[in-house]
């Protein structure tokens, strides 16, 4: 089954294709996120072997996807403890158990000008 979020006009709109056409499934707020069409059935399954940093940007009810540069990685909802917050850019690597450890996005380091 296709799913893809859209995002415009402050909220988050979840959409599944049937017979061809989009429907929309859910609508919620769309917090943090940057308004845009997210495909996330191009998502690839998470290689617990890495460390994944990215924006949280849907969690249902068996992944959570976290979108990495243009691309979108998909993780199994069972592997967290408590699933981070949608629109959060987190850092997720796994255990030797195989349970996803969630941490803060290391800041980009920027150029600046102070005055």
């Amino acid at each position: 089954m296709k799913e893809r979020l859209l995002v415009m006009n402050g909220q988050r709109i979840v959409q599944v294709e049937k017979e061809g056409a989009w429907t929309s499934q859910k609508v919620d707020k769309a917090g943090a996120l940057k308004p845009g069409i997210y495909n996330l059935y191009t998502a690839q399954a998470a290689d617990k072997t890495q460390t994944h940093a990215g924006l949280i940007v849907h969690a249902d009810t068996t992944n959570v996807y976290q979108q990495i540069g243009k691309s979108f990685i998909m993780h199994a909802r069972s592997d967290f403890d408590k699933v981070p917050e949608i629109g959060s850019a987190k850092t997720i690597s796994y255990n030797s158990y195989g349970k996803a450890a969630v941490a803060a996005e290391a800041p980009k380091l920027t150029r600046g000008r102070s005055m």
